[in-house]
This record gives structure tokens, C-alpha cells and sequence, in this order.
């Protein structure tokens, strides 16, 4: 570490100085921009004997700069005990004073001074070109190679590579989980879910898909599962609650299953999907013997041959919206909770019971842990085209009335499923974002048969 010469008289007014003075006590001078001494041996204290430390000479009324010392100037060794050597007439003219370094001229070829060619090799028959000149500009050094097809890249930096455990090897950037958003959209159904803004994960799941009746008319399948937070792995109890119930769904509608059964059915697949979780790992119980098994809840819909099919276990929920809005928005689920329970009940009317800290407690969900399972399905035959909301209590929070959902979907949802999905995970995300939020938009195209409900 350099110390700041000790100088007896200040070098701008020449008043004498005492040590361990920091400013001049005449003329203020800063005395800590006066260099350092350099230490020009190996042993530091020789060459400082050696080598007189020079009065800096002051600039004259004509404010010609002082002129620029060099090293060949002050008796003194290098840093190989050498006497400094005065400049070599060959290497060219020493620059004047001020000049700036790119203003140097270059030495003629030939000379002492010239550099080496850039191809040719040193000595030691290295490659000069291969190896950067330390200090060189990096902004100048070749860019790295093309990373292969596939590589992920960090988001931040767009240049550094993901390491497995999700930071960016360049800039350490924490990289966005994969199920942070979502987006899937097929012909006649999308979602979209979202982490929101106080979760630090997204524990919703979704599957969307189609599959035709035996009679080569299509069903539309959309399927949206909320894991309990308060449970353990909740984010892998919905995945796989989501992915069961389709695949269950899949094989029984081609075969010709009743949708309703079907739904049925497709809840029992997703309760036994969660359920094998529970002994997942084989270390689980003796790493958490305490805590819950993985839960989620399960809300389905199915569009089939002017019939709409829906299925629940839980909170998440199911609205049916008209298109032209004259005919009622109509909430298609009942939720498994606390507040249900006393409405149901008449110990307090909606308002009241959704008021209560305790609203939310679900009373029904698919676990190792649940209660009696009772899979709930409901079959009904709209008397008009419209669009079937499927989502989980992160958007229904903040549109909980059938009129307010009515309000959030845009006009054009059958039109535009994803876009509409998008714009309602936005409604919940302007709302405040307090859970995850995951939503799919199905549309149902009116098919004169009759109406009422099946």
C-alpha cells in the first residue's frame, strides 16, 4: 500500500510542514495528490537513498504546463537493480509534454521499436494473436462461441448460461421458475397461470385438451388444480392431479364414457395421482414427519355435444358467461369451505360467512390426509353460445360475485380464449396479486338441442 510522501515544505507555497500534515496551513494545498515515491528496488529503502525525491517546479505566469519528468530523469534503479538507461535515439523521439499516448508516433518498421508481426510467433513458439495482451480492452477481445441449440440463457445478461440450480454462471442472476407463468392454447380452449405477486412460487396447475367421441364430434377438456399451501409439496400434488385427471380423461371419452361419469372418474385418477405422493420420496416422513401430505383441489370442465360437464373437489371454481351477456352469469360449482358450510347450513348469509377470517378453510380437497372423497359433478345444456371460466380462487377473489366476473371477461372471449385468460390473470394481478392465479377460458358454441340442465 503507497503512504503519502513525507515533504517538509508545501510544494505550492513552500511553507514549512509538519508531519502528519494532510493540507497546507497556508494555502490549503491538498498534500495527499502529490504522488507517492516510487519504489524503484527490490528492497525499497536503497533506492529511496539512492534516488532524491525532486521538487515539483511551479508553472510560470505564462502557464506553459511543467514539464513532464521521466523516469531516465532521477538517479534510480528498476525493478532488476539496473541503473535507468537514458532513451535509445532508435526507439525514436521522446513525445513532448502533453501529448496524449495516441498521439505517439508509431516507430518506423525495422527499428528496435517496431512491433512484433502479429502472426509471427514468440520465442517459446506461442501463438501471440491466440493470447490477449494483459490489460487489453475487453470490449475488443473476441466474442465467445455460439452456445449449442438448446442452451438455455440467462434472462438478465442473455449471454451466460443457466447452471442446474437455476443461476446464470455469468451474471449469477436467480433465473424465473418454469411454472412462475404458463400459457397453452389449442383450437377451442386456453390458460394461463401466474405466480402472482406475493407467492414465491406458482403451486396451480393446469392441462388443457381435446379428444374426439366416438362419433367423431370433438370434446373440449380443460382441468385446473390449486395446491394447499399449508400441505407439503403442494406445487407437485396440483401438477399431478392435472396431468392424472386428463390422461384419465383421454381414455374414457374415445371409449364413449358419459362425460359426467367420465369426470367422475378423471377426480378418482387425480385423488389417487396425490395420494401415491405422499409416500414420495421413500424419506419423506422421516425428513417432515410432521407435516401434511401433499393436497390440492380440482375443478374440471368438459364442452361435448351441446353438453357442459363440470367437476370439483375443493375451491377452485367453474362460471358459465353468457356472449351476449342477456342471459345470467351462473357460478357452476359449490366450494368445499368453511363459509359454504354455514351458508348451506343458514347459520349466516354469503356476506357474513365470506366476511369470517375462517371463509376460506377448504373442507374438501384430494390427499393422503383428505376426508371421505366426494367428487362433485354437474351436467347442464346452456340455451346459448357462451364461454366457461375455469379457475382457481386467485382470480375469483378479486371477481367473487357472477357479476363482477361478468365485468372481467372481455366481450370477445370465445373469440380470443387466450387473450381472454390473459386479460383475467391481469384483473386478479391489478388486484393485488395475493395467490397464485390460474385460469382457463372454454368456449361453448350453442347447439339448438333444448335447454335446462341435465
Amino acid at each position: 500500500m503507497s503512504q503519502m510522501p513525507q515533504l517538509s515544505a508545501c510544494p505550492s507555497c513552500e511553507e514549512p510542514l509538519e508531519s502528519g500534515d494532510l493540507f497546507c496551513g497556508a494555502c490549503g494545498f491538498d498534500l495527499s495528490v502529490v504522488p507517492a515515491r516510487p519504489d524503484t528496488s527490490p528492497n525499497g529503502a536503497a533506492a529511496e537513498a539512492s534516488a532524491p525525491w525532486p521538487e515539483a517546479p511551479e508553472v510560470d505566469s505564462s502557464d506553459v504546463p511543467v514539464p513532464t519528468h521521466r523516469p531516465h530523469d532521477v538517479p534510480g534503479t528498476d525493478s532488476g537493480g539496473t541503473d535507468l538507461a537514458a532513451p535509445d535515439p532508435a526507439a525514436g523521439p521522446t513525445p513532448p509534454a502533453g501529448t496524449e499516448p495516441d498521439e505517439y508516433p508509431l516507430p518506423a518498421p525495422g527499428t528496435a521499436g517496431a512491433a512484433a508481426a502479429p502472426d509471427a510467433p514468440d520465442a517459446a513458439g506461442t501463438d501471440q494473436a491466440a493470447a490477449p495482451a494483459e490489460g487489453a480492452d475487453p470490449r475488443t477481445a473476441p466474442p465467445e462461441p455460439t452456445p449449442p441449440a438448446g442452451t438455455k440463457l440467462c434472462v438478465a445478461c442473455r449471454s451466460g448460461r443457466v447452471d442446474p440450480d437455476g443461476y446464470c454462471e455469468n451474471c449469477g442472476h436467480a433465473q424465473p421458475r418454469e411454472r412462475d407463468h404458463m400459457e397453452q392454447e389449442l383450437d377451442a380452449v386456453a390458460a394461463v397461470s401466474d405466480r402472482g405477486l406475493r407467492h414465491h412460487r406458482n403451486e396451480d396447475a393446469f392441462a388443457i385438451s381435446a379428444a374426439a367421441l366416438p362419433d367423431g364430434s370433438p370434446a373440449v377438456v380443460a382441468i385446473v388444480c390449486d395446491g394447499v399451501s399449508s400441505a407439503t409439496r403442494p406445487d407437485d400434488a396440483s401438477l399431478a392431479a392435472s396431468l392424472a385427471a386428463n390422461e384419465s380423461l383421454q381414455g374414457a371419452l374415445p371409449r364413449g364414457t358419459h362425460p359426467q361419469q367420465a369426470m367422475h372418474d378423471a377426480i378418482i385418477a387425480a385423488a389417487d395421482a396425490v395420494n401415491a405422493l405422499a409416500a414420495e420420496p421413500a424419506t419423506a416422513r422421516d425428513q417432515g414427519p410432521h407435516q401434511n401430505a401433499p393436497a390440492c383441489t380440482l375443478v374440471g370442465s368438459i364442452v361435448a355435444g351441446g353438453l357442459l360437464v363440470v367437476g370439483w373437489v375443493g375451491d377452485s371454481r367453474a362460471y358459465w358467461v353468457p356472449d351476449d351477456r342477456s342471459g345470467p352469469t351462473v357460478r357452476l360449482t359449490e366450494d368445499d369451505s368453511w363459509a359454504a358450510q354455514m351458508v348451506a347450513a343458514g347459520l349466516m348469509n354469503e356476506a357474513e360467512a365470506y366476511a369470517d377470517e375462517r371463509a376460506h378453510a377448504i373442507t374438501g380437497w384430494l390427499g393422503a390426509d383428505a376426508y371421505e372423497l366426494e367428487p362433485h359433478t354437474a351436467s347442464f345444456k346452456p340455451d346459448r353460445a357462451g364461454v366457461v371460466v375455469v379457475c382457481t380462487d386467485g382470480l375469483w377473489n378479486y371477481a367473487e360475485a357472477v357479476e363482477e366476473m361478468a365485468g372481467a371477461v372481455p366481450a370477445d372471449a370465445a373469440l380470443r380464449p387466450l387473450h381472454s385468460a390473459q386479460v383475467l390473470v391481469g384483473h386478479a394481478l391489478d388486484g393485488g396479486g395475493h395467490d397464485n392465479v390460474t385460469v382457463a377460458v372454454v368456449p361453448f358454441p350453442f347447439v339448438p338441442q333444448g335447454a335446462g340442465s341435465a
